[in-house]
């Protein structure tokens, strides 16, 4: 395996001239850099990253948080992860997914380990232990989400009050004025998503003289198929932020003798490519995943690098109309 010594006699240059090039610390002639690095790429010469990371006391890793036993996976979330992947490795890092609670505990452990620069927190709470947990550590870290007072804190996040005024713009251009909005059950009272999503709705409900049709239920089939009765009773359209248990509501309407949209015109939260494989294909609004990985990530990096600190971001679910939802019948 080629060492350093052996890419300096290529290049015609000292072992400390290779270093200045390999860890950019000292200006050289771009002659000079051009050597090095054809050197390099002649010799197939790899760096010891785990030497440099002791001699900089940085590994260039940062975590992704994301409470895998708290909540399950849902269809965006592969787009926040390769999104956070592909920006960490455009600007030299490495990215790992830390599928920890939000209790804190575990992170403390890792933390400990030294393990990574930074962290990125996902499925934020509004009174999120693991900052505290962070601060104390004195580790630099990043929201996917907002705590009830996020001042002061580097975050990116889902504009919810937009996000659903979208959905019920929609559906009141429709005629609509019966609109029930469902939601997953958590066993964490204070999951920032649903809380700022069940708030919007019913602000937006009593600015628009909506009366709230508000559900809360487990996030499976099952549950969703036990609302069935109560929504067709109730309402004309649904607004549905619980992707496991729509497809229970979609099946429990087909079963029932229902048709979408004719009895029920149904929005959902979920990406396009799920909605895409309900009879019809469903109104969607999908998660900017994409944009709010990157920025996540790129937000902790500038602060690993000293940069200008990022501003918070507020991106709306972005809507996509199939054909699950028409005029309100008369």
């Amino acid at each position: 395996m080629p060492t350093v010594r052996d890419v300096a006699e290529r290049a015609g240059v000292s072992v400390a001239t290779v270093s200045f090039v390999l860890n950019g610390t000292k200006p050289v002639t771009p002659a000079t850099r051009q050597r090095v690095e054809s050197a390099v790429a002649e010799l197939g010469y790899r760096r010891n990253e785990l030497a440099r990371a002791l001699a900089s006391r940085r590994t260039r890793i940062v975590a992704l948080a994301h409470p895998t036993g708290e909540h399950r996976f849902g269809s965006s979330t592969p787009d926040f992860v390769t999104s956070a992947g592909r920006a960490a490795r455009s600007r030299g890092y490495h990215l790992v997914l830390w599928p920890v609670d939000t209790d804190g505990g575990e992170l403390r452990e890792l933390l400990g380990q030294g393990l990574v620069d930074g962290v990125v927190l996902m499925e934020v709470r509004m009174e999120d232990p693991r900052i505290g947990v962070l601060r104390t550590a004195g580790t630099p870290f990043a929201l996917i989400g907002r705590t009830a007072d996020p001042a002061g804190l580097v975050h990116v996040d889902i504009d919810f009050d937009r996000s659903v005024a979208i959905a019920l713009d929609h559906l009141q251009k429709l005629g609509h004025r019966d609109i029930a909005l469902v939601t997953a059950r958590s066993p964490l009272p204070d999951y920032g998503p649903k809380v700022r999503t069940r708030a919007a709705y019913e602000r937006l409900c009593a600015e628009r003289g909506l009366t709230p049709q508000l559900y809360d239920c487990d996030p499976t089939a099952p549950a969703g198929r036990a609302l069935v009765p109560e929504l067709v009773e109730r309402a004309t359209a649904v607004v549905l932020m619980n992707e496991y248990a729509t497809f229970g509501v979609l099946t429990g309407l087909a079963h029932a003798g229902y048709v979408v949209p004719r009895d029920l015109s149904v929005v959902a939260f979920m990406s396009p490519d799920m909605g895409a494989l309900a009879d019809p294909p469903l109104t969607v609004l999908h998660s900017p995943g994409p944009d709010l990985g990157r920025l996540g990530v790129e937000a902790l990096i500038d602060q690993l690098e000293g940069t200008a600190p990022t501003e918070p971001a507020l991106l709306p679910y972005v809507f996509e109309e199939g054909r699950s939802t028409a005029r309100v019948r008369a």
